[in-house]
């Protein structure tokens, strides 16, 4: 099996990342399945190489209790903010209007 030459590290934040960049694994995987995106969609968009893409794709399948636990510690600190009376962009934007 092929080793992928992307290093994905944790120290932002806790949630996985591309090294040196903070692009997270989590948003790369919503873009490409969740957006529909295509990997050069996305690489083109985040100024990324296209194998930058796909090694946060396989390290997301290949890491899933890992991504459970970020994805759960996201949204603790969702919920803290929101206690704390932090609203989204989306609110924001809709209290502008």
């Amino acid at each position: 099996m092929a080793q992928s030459s992307v290093r994905i590290v944790s120290e932002l934040h806790d949630d996985p990342h591309i090294e040196g960049r903070r692009v997270t694994v989590r948003r790369i995987r919503g873009l490409v399945e969740g957006a529909g995106k295509s990997a050069e969609e996305v690489a083109a968009q985040l100024d990324l190489d296209v194998a930058d893409v796909y090694g946060a794709l396989e390290y997301y399948h290949s890491h899933p209790e890992e991504m459970a636990a970020a994805e759960r510690r996201r949204a603790e600190r969702e919920a803290t903010a929101r206690e704390s009376g932090a609203v989204s962009v989306a609110e924001l934007t809709r209290e502008d209007e």
